[in-house]
């Protein structure tokens, strides 16, 4: 059994190869019942700054766990930093026992600070990252990846950065431009139900954002734009993952065509 969330595709790869129990993190926080036995749980998700995406606090914190084995997967794209021990310990404050963690490097869709095609261009050994996660999965290993200082200190120097820069990482500078054609993808794979249709074009609902730029990444139109973008011209899904695999784990109602 995985629980998953997935803006652009990566961890619902990884999810794929590891287990067929798959289960969206977003979709699963609709449900009022949010107790779950199984002789292993999986928890496949992407770390933001070295931290887990809001949505998945909130389903940590809400759901309850009846397993003898509970792993994290982590997807990240350039530094891990202190995600391990970070994420055990979110987990800790919310009565979760985690056995085992490990982090997987893939593309980094982090659009302010990657250019999308210089990452696709990367071999970052994916494949060979998940058949050793899913060895040691198998083995029921024991292990929490432990920080460097080196990865402390970055990790301090990032949450620095987004405190002095908040509009960075919360959604400020996502921004519906004129070249929306009220196509009504960007309402669908919001995980967080934060797009609506209005008068034909995408608008936002609040400044609630996961920053997950699932809108950014998967609009065919490239109407939605940041203020800061390493390359706008770029966007990336992964190529084994179809939009509709991203509708499917992420849409929260509202308009489908």
């Amino acid at each position: 059994m995985i629980f998953y969330y997935t803006a652009t595709g990566n961890c619902l790869y990884v999810a794929r190869q590891i287990e067929e129990d798959l289960y969206s993190i977003p979709q699963e926080l609709k449900k009022e019942d949010l107790r779950y036995k199984a002789d292993k749980i999986g928890i496949v998700t992407p770390i933001y700054a070295g931290e887990l995406p809001q949505t998945v606090r909130c389903f940590l914190a809400k759901a309850k766990f009846d397993t003898s084995y509970f792993y994290m997967l982590l997807t990240y794209g350039n530094r891990d930093t202190v995600a391990g021990v970070w994420s055990e310990n979110f987990c800790k404050e919310h009565g979760i026992h985690v056995d085992f963690i490990q982090t997987i490097k893939m593309v980094d869709n982090y659009l302010p600070s990657f250019d999308m095609e210089e990452q696709m261009a990367i071999n970052k050994h994916v494949d060979e990252q998940i058949q050793e996660a899913k060895a040691r999965l198998e083995a029921q290993e024991k292990d929490i990846p432990q920080p460097t200082k080196e990865s402390q200190e970055v990790y301090q120097m990032v949450t620095k950065r987004f405190t002095d820069y908040p509009e960075l990482n919360n959604g400020e500078t996502i921004q519906i431009t004129d070249q929306c054609a009220g196509c009504t993808i960007c309402e669908q794979v919001c995980p967080i139900g934060n797009i609506q249709m209005v008068n034909g074009k995408a608008q936002r609902k609040s400044k609630t954002c996961d920053f997950c730029l699932a809108c950014v990444q998967n609009c065919p139109f490239h109407a939605i734009a940041l203020k800061f973008d390493k390359n706008p011209n770029a966007r990336y899904r992964h190529p084994k993952i179809t939009l509709k695999d991203i509708v499917k784990s992420n849409h929260q109602g509202g308009t489908e065509k």
